[in-house]
C-alpha cells in the first residue's frame, strides 16, 4: 500500500489525460476454465479450454516485471492444475507482490494443502490468502454447488490448511461467500454458521451475470433492496471485528466497500470511477486480455504478442474499452475491481483513513 501511494495521482492522470502510461498493479490471471464444482452461479466449468502451459506464463510474468502489487489465481478450480504452486512462484520470482491470493472450493486437499504448502514456503516475503469458498452451511452448501460432499471436504481442507498456518506466518486463511438468489434469504443465519471456522477474514462478492461465467440472464443477483440490510450488517461487522496494524486498513476497506457495492445496484451506476483498465485487468486462460471478467471482451492475445502485455496494454482496442468505461457505460460491484477502485478515490480513502484510526 504504501509503495502505491507515490503512483496515486499518476493513476489519476493516466485515467483523465492518457498519461503518463502506467501497468496495472492489480492482476487477475485465470489459470483454466476446468473445475469440479458444478455452482448454480456459474457455467465457467463448460467452457472449453486452452490453457496456457507454466513456461508461457512463466515469459507474462517476465514481461510484466515489477509493479503489480496483488495477483490473484483464479479458475474454475485453480487447484485443479498441478502447476499453480508454480504459477505463483513465477509471479512472485518476478513481481514481489504485497499480496497473492487464491480462492478454492475446497474438494481436493491434499492437492490444495501441497501446493499452498509450496507457494508460502516459496513467497516469504508475500502475504498469501486463500479464500475457500462457502455459499451455505452442510448439505445447503452442497445444493448450491451441486456437488454431495462438497462441504465435509472443503471442512478438512480448512482443518488442514490451519494446521498449515502453523507453520507459515506469512500465509492468511479467508472464507469466502457468493451472495446470490440462492442464499440471500438466509444470509444472517449462513454468517452465524460459519464463524466456528474463526477465519482471518471473512468475505462476500455478489453474485453477477458474468460474460466470463456465461452467467448472463440468469438472475442470480439480489435485488439491491434484499442485498442493502446485508450490506449495512457486513460494514458493521467489519468496523467492530477486533484487529491491529495492516488488518484494521483491510477491515475498514471491507466496510467502506460493501457501501459501494450497495449503492451499486441501486443506482446501477458507477458509484466511483471504474479503474480497470487502467489500474487492473484479467488475463484469461488462454492469453486474452480483458479491463475486467465482468465484461470479459478481449483487447488482444499474449500469443500473438510474444508474451508481453505492453503492446495490448497500450493498443487502440484497449484505448477504446477505457473510453467505454469512462463514459460509464458499464458498473458492477465486482469486488476485485471495486478494491483498486476504492484505493483510487480521495473520498474513500478519506474515509477509510478516518474509519481506521477511530478503530
Amino acid at each position: 500500500m504504501l509503495g502505491l501511494l507515490p503512483k496515486i495521482p499518476l493513476y489519476w492522470s493516466y485515467r483523465k489525460f492518457g498519461f503518463p502510461q502506467m501497468m496495472p498493479f492489480s492482476i487477475v490471471v485465470s489459470v483454466s476454465y476446468r473445475c469440479n464444482s458444478k455452482c448454480k452461479t456459474c457455467d465457467v466449468w463448460r467452457k472449453p479450454n486452452d490453457d496456457m502451459t507454466l513456461e508461457e506464463w512463466d515469459k507474462v510474468f517476465a514481461n510484466i516485471g515489477r509493479g503489480p502489487l496483488y495477483y490473484t489465481f483464479t479458475g474454475g478450480e485453480p487447484f485443479l492444475r498441478k502447476d499453480t504452486a508454480e504459477l505463483a512462484l513465477s509471479a512472485y520470482k518476478h513481481a514481489q507482490p504485497a499480496v497473492i491470493t487464491i480462492p478454492t472450493n475446497g474438494i481436493l486437499t491434499r492437492q490444495i494443502v501441497d501446493q499452498v504448502d509450496r507457494i508460502c514456503a516459496g513467497a516469504p516475503k508475500t502475504n498469501i490468502g486463500i479464500n475457500l469458498s462457502l455459499d451455505a452451511v452442510g448439505e445447503e452448501h452442497d445444493k448450491i454447488r451441486m456437488v454431495p460432499g462438497n462441504w465435509n471436504k472443503a471442512m478438512k481442507t480448512w482443518q488442514e490448511l490451519k494446521r498449515l498456518q502453523k507453520e507459515h506466518k506469512n500465509l492468511v486463511l479467508t472464507t469466502h461467500t457468493v451472495i446470490s438468489n440462492f442464499n440471500i434469504d438466509h444470509f444472517f443465519e449462513i454468517y452465524e454458521g460459519l464463524q466456528f471456522l474463526e477465519p482471518d477474514s471473512f468475505i462476500t462478492e455478489i453474485a453477477e451475470e458474468r460474460v466470463e461465467l456465461d452467467t448472463v440472464g440468469w438472475e442470480i443477483t439480489p435485488l439491491a433492496e434484499k442485498y442493502a440490510p446485508v450490506a449495512d450488517f457486513l460494514s458493521e461487522k467489519a468496523r467492530r471485528r477486533p484487529a491491529k496494524g495492516l488488518a484494521k486498513l483491510t477491515q475498514s476497506f471491507r466496510a467502506q466497500y460493501y457501501q459501494i457495492a450497495k449503492r451499486t445496484l441501486m443506482e446501477r451506476r458507477q458509484v466511483i470511477p471504474c479503474y480497470a483498465g487502467w489500474a487492473s485487468c484479467q488475463i484469461a486462460p488462454n492469453g486474452d486480455v480483458w479491463s475486467c471478467c465482468i465484461r470479459a471482451e478481449g483487447v488482444g492475445n499474449l500469443r500473438e504478442t510474444n508474451y508481453d502485455l505492453r503492446p495490448i496494454w497500450r493498443s487502440e482496442a484497449m484505448a477504446k474499452m477505457r473510453r467505454s468505461i469512462y463514459n460509464q457505460e458499464c458498473s458492477c460491484p465486482m469486488a476485485n475491481a471495486s478494491y483498486a477502485n476504492m484505493v483510487l478515490h480521495p473520498p474513500t480513502l478519506i474515509k477509510v483513513a478516518a474509519e481506521t484510526i477511530s478503530r
